[in-house]
């Protein structure tokens, strides 16, 4: 505050207080709270754009879980699809055998019945357990042949989907 000698304006004892003083610091405290403003609108608008970045990042990770999810899903049902149809064609196998076991063994049986004598029934019976048991083998053979693709084929889906699993954690 600057005291001077009186010239002009409101006395007090014969000095004037000049008030230049007074508004610069109304000018002081109106530019401080400008910049405060303008340094709070800022900071306040740089909050919203990194919480929208956020937000969409989110999202995108949101759909991009529910996209690798959709396809695990997928590859379940192509996996169960394949598992059962193969089991199915396992199951006919062992039907067509237990058929053809049960045709045999009634065939040996009608033979039995019209043997002459007691080697002729122990030929008979020795071909046809000797048939049997290479019969049985070649269907466990086959069988197991069908279980390991299967197997294979089954799995194929879910292997493809545990890659990309990997590929995927480690790509981040």
């Amino acid at each position: 505050m600057t005291v001077k000698p009186k010239t002009s304006g409101p006395s007090h004892g014969g000095v004037v207080i000049e008030s230049t003083a007074f508004e610069e610091t109304i000018e002081h405290v109106k530019a401080g709270a400008a910049t405060a403003t303008a340094s709070f609108e800022q900071a306040q608008s740089q909050f919203q754009a990194k919480l929208e970045e956020g937000v969409s990042k989110a999202m995108k990770t949101a759909e991009q879980i529910s996209e690798f999810n959709k396809g695990n899903v997928d590859a379940l049902v192509k996996s169960s699809t394949i598992f059962a149809q193969g089991m199915q064609e396992i199951g006919k196998i062992w039907a067509a055998s237990a058929q053809a076991s049960v045709q045999e063994s009634m065939s040996t049986f009608k033979a039995l019945t019209t043997v002459k004598s007691l080697k002729e029934a122990v030929d008979l019976q020795t071909t046809y357990t000797r048939g049997a048991i290479e019969k049985t083998l070649a269907n466990g053979s086959k069988v197991t042949e069908h279980t390991l693709k299967l197997a294979e084929e089954a799995l194929a889906p879910l292997s493809a989907r545990l890659n990309a699993a990997v590929e995927a954690f480690t790509a981040h």
